[in-house]
């Protein structure tokens, strides 16, 4: 059985930044694994924005977040598999809105993640868990009836 791991921005900066639960999802993300790793397309946006305000603020250094986004790119391109910003994606996001308290880039996240998982979970061949750091998001991925998990918890 193959194991899908949907990384939000907040999981997916772990790999790079180390804060709690990087080695969890250092290891996780590790090709040896072989792990099928999903992200938004957006990801790429918010990583970025994300390393922007580190450097502004002091935590990074102009030196480690070139690296970092070199690492980054070099990943994007060849590790994730990304869910496009389709018209399936806003329309669901549009939903997730309504019916939860979610910031814009958080629905679109989580619809991208409902938005594959039937293409990859269609012969139950594979498990799929939807992965944040944000305890919003988490809690309206699970009311959304996706298993999910938090790098937080792993130490």
């Amino acid at each position: 059985m193959v194991t899908a791991y949907f990384l939000d921005t907040s999981a997916l900066l772990k790999r790079y930044i180390s804060e709690t639960g990087t080695a969890w999802i250092q290891s996780l993300t590790a090709q040896s694994h072989g792990n099928l790793l999903v992200v938004a397309q957006i990801a790429w946006v918010e990583v970025l924005s994300a390393l922007a305000r580190r450097q502004r603020e002091g935590s990074l250094s102009s030196n480690q977040a070139s690296f970092i986004l070199q690492a980054f790119r070099y990943h994007f391109d060849t590790q994730y598999q990304k869910v496009e910003l389709l018209p399936a994606v806003i329309q669901m996001a549009g939903q997730l809105v309504s019916r939860h308290p979610l910031r814009a880039y958080d629905a679109v996240q989580l619809a991208s993640a409902l938005c594959i998982l039937p293409q990859l979970c269609g012969a139950n061949t594979m498990t799929f868990t939807f992965l944040t750091a944000d305890e919003r998001l988490l809690t309206v991925a699970k009311a959304e009836n996706l298993i999910t998990d938090n790098p937080n918890y792993h130490l």
